[in-house]
């Protein structure tokens, strides 16, 4: 069921509706089993907004979500299989704890780690490399290619036009776009955003971006993401291979393994969700 949320373009949130009402833990139940002992959870925060209920489909809070909302996500995305699962959705035999539920109430949660934190750090060194930072945002969602595109559009009024800030300059964001697989490649949501990013900005001088998944792992693959350089839809071509062609296939993945610019970290033991930089240089004299 997860693989096939996956694949539908579903968002987190969504998914972990579903997810809640096929586990013995998530969406409160944890807390619920350990009760009446106290429980004390400490929260990295890995989705937008950094909702307790959805990290880690909060199995120790309550859930505002039932199970018809877990059939309407399914229904939605025309989800029917494995079959196990829906039939388990459809008997709708013992709901999630509710908020007042008693079971809960000697639960306590606090955040220790979150996306913004990881924005601000980034910041910090910007600010310490004499680069402007921009934060903009820690929550955004989406497909990842038209996330790529809005934020080629971005950089490029920074590089041409200095706007919203003069070079050098950072553009960060944090957040967790989703990914509608409709091709046979290997996927993953910020080398998909990266590879979206690099055939909008069309060789731009100037223009450089990293993004990554801070736990490491794009998608399926042990791979964080990968870096975009103004070269890189050149040097793929010189390969043979066609930028838009595995952005249709959803192949990020096979792109930046032939030029070879991945980006590998192993399991990093965190994850506060996807984390981009696109770096912004000044003009080099005499080039556009």
């Amino acid at each position: 069921m997860n693989a096939a949320l996956l694949r539908s373009g579903a968002s987190i949130s969504e998914m972990n509706i579903v997810r809640k009402h096929l586990s013995a833990v998530k969406g409160g139940r944890l807390a619920a089993a350990a009760y009446p002992a106290q429980v004390i959870t400490l929260l990295i925060s890995d989705v937008p907004g950094d909702d307790p209920a959805l990290i880690a489909s909060g199995p120790t809070v309550p859930d505002p979500s039932t199970f018809a909302d877990a059939a309407a996500v399914l229904k939605k995305y025309a989800i029917a299989a494995p079959r196990s699962a829906i039939e388990h959705l459809a008997r709708a035999a013992d709901e999630t704890p509710k908020l007042g539920d008693v079971r809960l109430a000697r639960a306590k949660v606090e955040t220790i780690a979150a996306p913004q934190l990881s924005l601000e750090a980034a910041a910090e060194v910007a600010r310490a490399a004499g680069i402007t930072p921009i934060i903009l945002g820690d929550a955004l969602e989406g497909e990842a290619r038209e996330v790529g595109r809005v934020m080629a559009g971005i950089a490029r009024q920074t590089a041409l036009r200095g706007q919203p800030v003069q070079p050098p300059a950072v553009l960060l964001s944090g957040g967790e776009t989703t990914v509608t697989v409709r091709g046979r490649g290997r996927g993953g949501r910020n080398v998909e955003f990266l590879l979206s990013l690099a055939i909008e900005l069309d060789g731009l001088p100037n223009v450089y971006a990293l993004a990554g998944d801070t736990d490491g792992v794009d998608g399926a693959e042990e791979i964080a993401g990968a870096i975009v350089a103004p070269d890189s839809l050149a040097r793929a071509a010189a390969l043979g291979v066609n930028a838009k062609a595995s952005l249709a296939n959803n192949d990020g993945h096979g792109f930046f393994e032939t030029l070879r610019d991945q980006l590998i970290t192993g399991p990093t033991r965190t994850n506060v969700n996807d984390f981009r930089a696109i770096l912004i240089t000044p003009k080099t004299e005499g080039r556009p």
